[in-house]
């Protein structure tokens, strides 16, 4: 499914999205204002504010308020990859190359923690401070779920670690985008959990997603070795459905005590993982959350963002990358 089916309603407000996160470097330091523009350059589909925008549009929200909403999100997305990337070391995303393939470490924290601010900053500009409650309260949950996958969950095989890291990591923000969107909105607060609970389960579904084409997907789209996550000792759903079905293998007995370190050894994990139906399973999965999401639907009005935020759902589970 192609995406310009859903971005369709609202492409000319994610260029308004787009122009507000320009502004936010324009009083800062030039080198900060070049990398919010190679930052931008770097595209992706900005889903996040597109999701903001197709459900506040659908309830009736104020443009400006999802605007502003919109470039929060993805200021604040913007900032969690830059701290990722150098986390991970990655030198490419989407092709280009990375703010830490270009800068020094010290340079590329800074960078993300001035993203962070302006975030925040334009979450303030809502006026809404249940908004900007939400808003901090994500950040924290994000950080505080990047802590626990680096300090607890190397080699760990377990499906409640692993909901409670892609919620945190993913999801989080796509439930925080959809429920914000509603609050702006004139509408009761059983319309605001059912648009929570849309982001929720869209979100968990997208990370599943980009699970499975970690061990799935082209290597040269995906942009990073097949079976990366479990090569950094991250055991996501692909992974744990095999455990569960071949719970003698000697290289899943491994990795509670590091055998993930073995590169061989994973190569191997990572190539009878791709043999088995380990990530159909765990495409039902995804497909289930998608299920859910598009149920939450059928209460709104029919409208051109309603389909487009079913097209949405769709393609999570139709993407390649």
């Amino acid at each position: 499914m192609s995406a310009v089916t859903f971005l369709t309603p609202v492409t000319e407000e994610i260029k308004l999205v787009e122009e507000r996160m320009r502004t936010q470097a324009d009083d800062s330091h030039p080198d900060l204002r070049a990398a919010l523009e190679h930052l931008l350059a770097a595209g992706g589909k900005r889903i996040r504010p597109t999701l903001g925008l197709l459900i506040g549009n659908m309830l009736g929200a104020p443009l400006e308020k999802l605007v502003t909403l919109g470039a929060a999100v993805e200021l604040l997305h913007t900032a969690t990859l830059v701290h990722d990337d150098l986390i991970d070391g990655s030198l490419l995303r989407r092709g280009m190359a990375t703010l830490n393939a270009r800068w020094s470490p010290p340079a590329t924290v800074l960078t993300g923690d001035f993203l962070f601010a302006r975030a925040a900053i334009a979450a303030a500009e809502t006026d809404h401070l249940p908004l900007m409650k939400l808003f901090s309260e994500t950040l924290a949950t994000i950080v505080n779920g990047e802590l626990t996958q680096m300090f607890t969950s190397r080699g760990l095989i377990s499906r409640d670690n692993y909901y409670k890291r892609i919620y945190a990591k993913t999801a989080s923000l796509f439930e925080m985008t959809s429920r914000s969107a509603a609050m702006v909105s004139p509408v009761d607060e059983t319309v605001v959990e059912a648009m929570r609970d849309f982001g929720y389960q869209i979100g968990m579904a997208f990370q599943i997603v980009d699970d499975i084409l970690d061990f799935s997907g082209d290597q040269a789209t995906v942009g990073k070795p097949l079976g990366s996550d479990l090569l950094n000792g991250l055991v996501t759903l692909p992974a744990i459905y095999y455990a569960e079905t071949n719970p003698e293998d000697v290289d899943v007995l491994s990795l509670p005590t590091g055998g993930w370190t073995n590169n061989e050894n994973m190569t191997r994990l990572v190539d009878n993982i791709r043999a088995s139906n380990a990530t159909q399973k765990a495409m039902l999965e995804a497909d289930q959350h998608i299920d859910n999401a598009l149920a939450r639907l059928n209460s709104m009005k029919p409208c051109a963002e309603h389909e487009a935020l079913e097209n949405l759902a769709k393609y999570i589970v139709d993407r390649k990358v």
